[in-house]
């Protein structure tokens, strides 16, 4: 690729990149390709998965760089990987069967006054619906649908809120710049990388043949779920790292979606509330590197597990916090998954099925569509392109520990990339029709020349022959996949190898 659309395609990488507090010119060290017009939406999904994956890369070169001496790799981004990568829990399957993504009860609803979205994945969110709407158990879409059409959006959202369950109201985007939790989020950055204390410099582990895997040697211990979290610590995995994830047995993951996300890694289950289960995550804690969390801010506090005690307990810790909306705001305690953070910061409604009119927010209560359907975009990009940026975030983290020492901090939510996305990147010479036009036709630019079998991969597991996405991070001695496929999850010892 010329340097001509290389240099087009820069803008969301630079802004990404100088985020997480690097060197400008290292961005120089990126070459671009593949086929254009993948991911097609109104706002600029592309762009925002390409930046991501790329920054990622290069932190990932950086680190090796630091570790094997010599300049920084070369980094590649192809498109048709991304996109593929961007897709992988769609792509997926199992002794060819196809992984189940939405339940039933998670989707649009049309109310009194507009839209609202529930999430009802996991069978506690479904309960906790189900009881905020004083339905039984049993109800399913019919009678949920009966509930929420006589009742107003936002009313629903909190009363279900308070349920412990996840309903939200779909916003315009200038309703959710209005909204109290859309200007806390607008006074934070994409992302931060902080220091949490001191600590001598990092002391990489020596190579155990050249050139190491960035990683490689370092212990990882994964407190997250769903998407965001697992494709961070999937990627550290792939670069070497010893991931270990952790659940709460009472609340186990799907295992479809540890299908996806659980490469290179091990899956332990850990009662916190035991103490033979804090002992056992204190000794873990004891020899980690890295601890990588995606639970609501504040949720593992009771548990000493705030970035600040984790830090107190093994100086020159990395953490790396991931949340729906951020840190404050009236949201910041809240739940929350890719698919409602779309609905509220107004994604939903400016990816609308043409014809679809914003509600007027006096007479709809600040809600949501009053005619068509709110849309979605092509992925669970803010899910996945966070994913890459809170990877990046920790191999950033780790380069600058081996310099200058210290703990640090990387702070990232859905709602900033949402945000990100929506006011600040450009379409990187992308042709995508922008905000506002008709929706994306069926035959995307670039669809011709683009088949995702090219990148994804068959692999025998415990679970069985599985389909799955190849890694879209790639530089010069990256690995082509990883090492080991996905298990069951919560077999493993609660032990580092």
């Amino acid at each position: 690729m010329g340097r001509g659309q290389a240099g087009a395609r820069h803008g969301g990488t630079d802004l990404a990149w100088a985020a997480l507090g690097g060197d400008p010119a290292l961005t120089e060290r990126i070459a671009y390709g593949g086929p254009p017009g993948l991911l097609p939406a109104r706002l600029p999904v592309m762009s925002l998965a390409r930046s991501t994956v790329a920054v990622c890369a290069l932190a990932a070169a950086e680190l090796a760089a630091r570790r094997n001496g010599g300049p920084v790799p070369a980094v590649r981004v192809d498109d048709g990987a991304v996109a593929t990568a961007f897709l992988s829990e769609r792509h997926l399957r199992v002794d060819g069967r196809a992984c189940s993504s939405f339940a039933p009860l998670s989707r649009f609803w049309r109310t009194a006054d507009g839209w609202v979205r529930t999430h009802a994945n996991y069978a506690h969110h479904r309960a906790r619906l189900l009881r905020a709407l004083d339905l039984p158990e049993t109800a399913g879409e019919a009678e949920a649908g009966a509930a929420l059409s006589g009742r107003r959006a936002e009313e629903i959202e909190e009363t279900v809120c308070a349920a412990g369950g996840l309903a939200v109201a779909a916003r315009t985007p200038e309703e959710w710049r209005a909204h109290p939790q859309g200007a806390a989020v607008a006074a934070h950055p994409l992302l931060t990388l902080a220091s949490l204390g001191d600590a001598p410099a990092r002391r990489l582990p020596p190579p155990a043949g050249p050139p190491a895997l960035p990683a490689a040697g370092l212990r990882v211990l994964d407190l997250t779920r769903v998407i965001a979290g697992p494709v961070a610590t999937r990627t550290l995995a792939l670069l070497g790292a010893e991931v270990l994830r952790i659940d709460p047995p009472q609340l186990p993951e799907s295992q479809d979606a540890h299908s996806d996300t659980g490469f290179g890694k091990r899956s332990t289950a850990l009662d916190l509330r035991s103490p033979a289960g804090r002992a056992s995550f204190e000794e873990l804690l004891s020899r980690a590197d890295v601890v990588v969390t995606g639970y609501r801010p504040g949720a593992l506090d009771r548990f000493g597990l705030s970035p600040e005690a984790l830090a107190a307990r093994r100086p020159g810790l990395v953490v790396a916090r991931i949340s729906a909306w951020g840190d404050d705001g009236p949201w910041g305690g809240r739940r929350g998954f890719d698919s409602v953070v779309q609905v509220a910061t107004g994604i939903a409604a400016v990816e609308a099925d043409a014809g679809s009119v914003p509600g007027d927010a006096e007479e709809s209560g600040g809600g949501a569509m009053r005619s068509g359907t709110p849309g979605a975009l092509p992925a669970q990009a803010l899910d996945h392109g966070t994913g890459y940026l809170l990877a990046a975030a920790v191999l950033r983290a780790l380069t600058e520990q081996s310099r200058t020492g210290g703990s640090y901090l990387a702070t990232l939510a859905l709602a900033r990339t949402a945000r990100w996305l929506m006011h600040d990147l450009a379409d990187d010479g992308e042709p995508h029709p922008g905000p506002g036009a008709p929706g994306p036709q069926p035959e995307a630019p670039g669809a011709d020349s683009y088949d995702p079998v090219h990148h994804l991969r068959e692999t025998d597991s415990p679970l069985g022959r599985l389909r799955h996405a190849l890694p879209p991070v790639s530089f010069d001695g990256a690995p082509a996949t990883w090492a080991t496929p996905p298990g069951r999850c919560g077999t493993d010892a609660p032990l580092w190898r």
